[in-house]
């Protein structure tokens, strides 16, 4: 990994793709630091702080922005959203599914499509939360001289779209003329700039004997293992042997292709970890709502589905696994996999094409979903185990949660793929090049 930075560092053209990455990056940091006007930070940093499951997740993601509600607090977290919903609309409706086939006009058409559905979602989000904040123990988050009304409402909604706008826009600048996926990037960026922060918490906690050295040990130990963990299941797959018959084509004989159809461990990302934290979290905003009228169904809610008891644990990894199915079952269609190979005159050894195809790849891709599923279920028992093995706890924990690890560790191998993908293709080059001048010569 070093060796492919350094030779990369080598290369003028890389360096200025990687500088231009870190500018913007920059621009995007910077951004985070500036309120929106109209909300005063220390107010929602202190109450966000406090938050747990998709609230607090969606602070780690965003790096902060959301806690401290910036231009930039909702960033590219609508696009995710759109960007899910697009792809489950794009496997049901038939329309978005020719669409895509179209090749790169119609994944064009797709993007701008999300793009719309971005900004869309992005203007109901923060409406809903110019709505919260304002109408929040009676306006504490506003600044001085600001009222809630429709016209904080408007403010909010108005310079949130435009972060997001502006966000897009320097993740699609990064994808065209940086290295690595820009969305990607904007929320690696995000969750490592909370990392400083926990640290420094650490440290205090230690200064004052809130925690020892051996915690301290343990807290980096399991970090470590779990690292691990993630990039042995990111990069692991199954590999289904795939032959392609004879052909005769201008009558020519081309013999027998082999290939091989890759099915992930982990095809389904942290999408099912999203949707799992977003149900619990509709226990926390019913607590909410019934504190002051119904006590007893809060101390119900609160005793068997908070995220501290086991039972809301339980049922969290038990979502997390449901989600996992349910969207490998979305993206991964066996049948038109065994269409599509029949199609193609491919087939896989031992196994008669079309039905029984079908049948063995839903075999091998419930079993694989099944152990990715579970590795999902253990992420986000993390911050549990952090606390039962250091004695750390509060939001330094959710700082490193698997979620967030997850999504760092898999946005750092994608670009260093990318990275060793620009140097083959100018090693490439190179060797084109000596290859004509021996030939004039």
């Amino acid at each position: 990994m070093f060796r492919a930075f350094r030779d990369a560092f080598r290369i003028p053209e890389l360096q200025r793709k990687f500088l231009f990455t870190l500018l913007l990056l920059a621009i995007y940091r910077l951004g985070s630091t500036i309120p929106n006007p109209g909300i005063d930070p220390t107010g929602i940093e202190q109450a966000a702080g406090s938050a747990r499951g998709l609230l607090s997740l969606i602070s780690n993601i965003s790096g902060g922005n959301l806690s401290r509600f910036s231009i930039f607090a909702l960033g590219v977290l609508p696009y995710i959203t759109a960007s899910i919903i697009m792809q489950i609309l794009t496997t049901s409706i038939p329309a978005l599914e020719k669409l895509q086939k179209e090749g790169e006009e119609g994944r064009k058409a797709i993007a701008q499509y999300t793009r719309y559905g971005a900004i869309a979602l992005g203007a109901v989000q923060a409406l809903f939360f110019a709505m919260l904040v304002g109408e929040a123990e009676n306006g504490r988050f506003l600044a001085s001289g600001w009222e809630p009304g429709w016209m904080f409402r408007l403010n909010v909604v108005l310079t949130q779209v435009a972060g997001i706008a502006f966000t897009l826009w320097i993740g699609e600048r990064i994808t065209e003329v940086g290295i690595g996926n820009g969305v990607s990037l904007l929320i690696f960026a995000g969750i490592a700039a909370s990392f400083p922060g926990a640290i420094s918490q650490i440290v205090d906690l230690y200064n004052n004997e809130a925690v020892t050295l051996l915690g301290i040990v343990a807290f980096f130990l399991v970090i470590l293992a779990t690292v691990v963990g993630i990039v042995l299941v990111l990069q692991a797959e199954r590999r289904i042997p795939i032959q392609y018959a004879r052909k005769e084509i201008g009558g020519k004989q081309y013999a027998k292709q082999q290939t091989y159809l890759p099915i992930k461990l982990n095809g389904a990302g942290v999408i099912p970890v999203i949707f799992a934290s977003a149900v619990m979290t509709i226990v926390q905003v019913l607590e909410t709502s019934f504190q002051s009228s119904n006590p007893d169904l809060v101390s119900f809610l609160n005793r068997w589905f908070s995220l501290a008891s086991p039972t809301g644990i339980a049922l969290e990894v038990l979502l997390v696994i449901g989600f996992t199915f349910l969207y490998n079952s979305i993206q991964f269609d066996p049948k038109r996999i065994a269409e599509n190979l029949r199609e193609s005159g491919g087939f896989i050894p031992s196994v008669r094409p079309g039905v029984a195809t079908a049948e063995y790849l839903n075999f091998i891709s419930t079993r694989i979903t099944l152990w990715g599923a579970i590795f999902l279920g253990f992420l986000v028992l993390v911050p549990q185990v952090l606390q039962a093995t250091s004695g750390i706890s509060g939001q330094t924990v959710f700082a490193f949660s698997g979620t967030g690890l997850l999504i760092l560790v898999g946005v750092a191998l994608d670009t260093l793929k990318q990275i060793e993908a620009q140097l083959t293709l100018r090693s490439y080059d190179g060797f084109i090049s000596k290859g004509r001048l021996r030939g004039r010569l």
